[in-house]
C-alpha cells in the first residue's frame, strides 16, 4: 500500500526503501525522523513553489543529509555535509543512478547548511534547503497547513529536539572542530564547547605569510 503522510507520498523504489534500512539501522530515531519530516516538509515546500524535484533524488537527499553527523565517510577531516553528500553519491551510483542524478543529490546535502545559495540551485537542492530550514529552524511554517504539520509530526515524532539535535552536532563534530571554519557550526561549537575558538576570516587574512 502507498505510503502517503500529510498528502505527501513517499516514492515506492527500491533505492527508497534501502535507504530508508541504510539510515535506520546506521544513525539514530533522531536523525531518521528529522531526515524524513525534511523530505515531507521538502515537498509541500516544493509544491507551494511550484516546483518539480524528482521525488526519488528528493527522499535520498532528505534521509542522508545528516547522515555524516554519525557515520563519517572516511578518515578524512572534512566537513560533516560532506560525508553525508559522499554517502549519497556512492549509494546512488552503486544503484545504478546516472552521474548527474548523483551530482544533484550530493549538491542537496554539500549545501543543505549554506545561506542564499541553494535556492537558485536544482529543484532537489533547492526543496532539501527549504525541508531543513523548515524543520530546523521553523523557517516557513507560515506558508504551511497545520494539520499538515500536525500529521507529520506524529507519524515521526520531534520528542526533545532542540536539546537533542544541537547535542548531535556536538557529538559529531567536536573531535573535528577545524572542519567547522566559515559555516552555521561553528556557532553550536562555539556555545557548547569550552576552549572552542572560532577562527575568523580576518584572523586568517592577517596571519598569511605575506609581508603586508
Amino acid at each position: 500500500m502507498t505510503d502517503i503522510i500529510a498528502g505527501v507520498e513517499i516514492p515506492e523504489t527500491s533505492a527508497v526503501v534501502e535507504a530508508t534500512e541504510f539510515l535506520r539501522e546506521t544513525t539514530n530515531p533522531l536523525i531518521f525522523h528529522h531526515s524524513r519530516r525534511v523530505f515531507l516538509f521538502a515537498s509541500l515546500h516544493a509544491r507551494a513553489g511550484d516546483l518539480r524535484p524528482d521525488p526519488e533524488l528528493l527522499y535520498i537527499s532528505a534521509m542522508f543529509h545528516d547522515a555524516g553527523l554519525v557515520i563519517p565517510f572516511s578518515e578524512t577531516q572534512q566537513r560533516f555535509e560532506l560525508d553525508g553528500a559522499d554517502h549519497a553519491r556512492k549509494f546512488l551510483l552503486d544503484r545504478g543512478f546516472s552521474e548527474s542524478a548523483a551530482e544533484v543529490a550530493w549538491k542537496a546535502i554539500a549545501l543543505h547548511t549554506t545561506p542564499g545559495i541553494p535556492s537558485r540551485m536544482e529543484p532537489e537542492v533547492a526543496a532539501t534547503n527549504y525541508g531543513v530550514l523548515t524543520d530546523a529552524i521553523g523557517w516557513g511554517m507560515d506558508r504551511l497547513e497545520v494539520d499538515q504539520m500536525d500529521e507529520i509530526v506524529a507519524v515521526h515524532p520531534r520528542g526533545d529536539f532542540k536539546k537533542e539535535f544541537l547535542q548531535a552536532f556536538v557529538d559529531g563534530l567536536k573531535n573535528r572542530p577545524d572542519t567547522t571554519y566559515g559555516t552555521v557550526n561553528a556557532d553550536i561549537l562555539e556555545h557548547f564547547v569550552p576552549g572552542f575558538h572560532r577562527t575568523s576570516m580576518v584572523e586568517r587574512v592577517i596571519d598569511a605569510p605575506w609581508p603586508r
